[in-house]
């Protein structure tokens, strides 16, 4: 009696959130797969954005020196405002799934992993050299599409940093504050802030020393 041919057994998918997911899972993503099927990681940005997932490493030290120095600051004058400061948390809009530098949310958010994007009052991109398109065109599009009442930009180009604040006004951003290095930047919405942009950068790395081989 001829014996069954043996069929080897499909492979098996991640029962734990893995990174892996991204080799086997080929529909449309969304928001909730990418939190449910994807791990926590404090490493590149995984957003979600019209059905594909985006994946961006960290950005320079400048990026984390301006990031960190600025969320300090704001942090302060939102909580006197009664608002709720994070940076590069979870925002779901729809079916989308965006992670900005700087997010100021209406409600406390401890506990959650990701918060609707109707709770956020203020979302602030610091620019990155390779996503310049992306910083400065395409996220305060997309924020502006979900009605985030302001948007924050920082510009660290040539290590001078300027600072921009955008109003929603007719589904459109449109300036109100703005103030490069050595000026002050002053914001009286969506709570009051000032800060001299030059406060933002830390010094300059030295010159590697090559050194002499031989």
């Amino acid at each position: 009696m001829a014996q069954a041919a043996f069929a080897p057994e499909p492979a098996s998918q991640p029962t734990e959130p893995s990174f892996d997911v991204l080799r086997w899972h080929d529909e449309p993503w969304t928001a909730q797969l990418a939190l449910d099927l994807l791990p926590e990681t404090n490493g590149p940005k995984v957003e979600v954005l019209s059905g594909s997932v985006i994946v961006t490493p960290h950005a320079g030290y400048d990026h984390q020196d301006a990031e960190l120095d600025l969320a300090y600051l704001l942090k302060q004058a939102a909580k006197r405002a009664k608002l709720w400061l994070y940076i590069e948390t979870n925002v779901v809009s729809g079916q989308d799934l965006f992670i900005p530098d700087i997010v100021v949310l209406d409600v406390p958010a401890g506990g959650r992993t990701a918060m609707d994007i109707r709770h956020a009052v203020l979302l602030g991109e610091i620019v990155s050299p390779g996503n310049r398109r992306k910083d400065v065109i395409d996220r305060p599009r997309e924020y502006a599409a979900a009605g985030v009442p302001f948007f924050l930009r920082v510009d660290l180009r040539n290590r001078v940093p300027t600072l921009a604040l955008f109003e929603l006004a007719e589904r459109e951003y449109r300036p109100v504050a703005a103030a490069a290095a050595g000026t002050r930047f002053l914001m009286r919405e969506p709570f009051e802030f000032t800060v001299d942009p030059s406060d933002l950068l830390g010094e300059e790395a030295p010159p590697e020393d090559s050194g002499d081989e031989g």
